[in-house]
């Protein structure tokens, strides 16, 4: 455990965790920002503390990759660098396992998972006492540089976070490097701070590297995943014959993202009501009106991306 942070202090950090809650945490590249990974209420939160523009994917911090394991489908070379790189400044993509408890928020509602070990004591005491997944973006506003130090998070998102531990500066201070292991060769899908070259000497060859024109394998890139099979009509008053109705607010439908219009609540259930409501076999879903106003701005873009053309598969 670091000096500047007592293990009272962690089991703090814990229950608040467990209750839903929001905390700042150091690790070894910067600080993030914590809620419990299974809970789509909390990771909600996340997104509206941030101010997040898009459902952007999160990464989920766990304490060994055992942990890891159990939430995600590891083939051998993620397995190997896991083994290797883990505890540590490395980010691993792959699938999520059916039974997988993450909310699908935290992975935008991709059949993959970003994963992470992180090496900061201070993490590592968090993530063993709070006992369960936990997602933890750059604890930051949105576009803003990434916090290193606390007095950073303070400035940035203030009473956002129930509590913030305070562990001194980030011994690495960049983003962990992410690689993906999607498709038919692993990629490098964001540098940080692990190097190609020290990747690549431990799986034997070269990364591919992402880029705009390769088909999409990275989170956020898979923009096919976004939609349901049923077509969906946006901005929809009422329904049509023949379409369920995924309400909002007054309007009220076969499902309602938030009868009270809390649009922290709405972003919570988008994904698992558009899931039941696929599942009904409908081939249209219509959805009330949402405001455009904080979270709102992330909701309407998910659902607009799930609403555009798509090719026929």
């Amino acid at each position: 455990m670091s000096p500047l942070v007592n293990a009272a202090e962690i089991a703090e950090a814990a229950r608040i965790l467990r209750d839903g809650g929001l905390v700042a945490f150091p690790t070894e590249t910067v600080y993030g920002l914590g809620a419990d990974a299974t809970s789509d209420r909390a990771v909600a939160r996340v997104y509206e503390a941030k101010g997040r523009p898009t459902f952007n994917p999160l990464i989920v911090h766990v304490p060994d990759l055992a942990a890891a394991e159990k939430l995600g489908e590891f083939p051998a070379p993620a397995r190997r660098l896991a083994e290797v790189f883990w505890p540590g400044p490395l980010t691993i993509v792959v699938p999520r396992r059916k039974d997988c408890p993450v909310s699908l928020l935290a992975s935008a509602g991709l059949p993959s998972l970003a994963l992470r070990v992180p090496a900061h004591p201070i993490a590592q005491g968090l993530l063993k006492a709070v006992d369960r997944p936990v997602v933890a973006p750059s604890a930051n506003p949105s576009g803003r540089m990434s916090p290193t130090t606390a007095a950073h998070v303070r400035a940035g998102l203030g009473r956002k976070v129930d509590l913030i531990l305070d562990g001194g500066a980030c011994r690495v201070g960049v983003e962990s490097t992410i690689v993906g292991f999607l498709g038919r060769e692993p990629q490098l899908l964001r540098p940080g701070g692990i190097v190609r070259e020290d990747i690549e000497r431990v799986m034997g060859h070269r990364l591919a590297t992402a880029s705009a024109g390769d088909a999409p394998v990275a989170p956020g890139q898979l923009e096919s995943h976004y939609a349901p099979h049923a077509a969906l009509r946006l901005d929809a008053e009422r329904r049509r014959s023949g379409e369920i109705y995924l309400g909002f607010g007054k309007r009220d439908g076969d499902r309602n993202l938030s009868p009270s219009g809390d649009l922290v609540e709405a972003a919570a259930n988008l994904f698992r009501m558009l899931h039941e409501l696929d599942e009904t076999g409908t081939k249209s879903i219509a959805v009330a009106p949402i405001p455009h106003e904080g979270l709102g701005e992330a909701i309407n873009d998910r659902l607009r991306r799930a609403a555009a053309p798509r090719s026929r598969e």
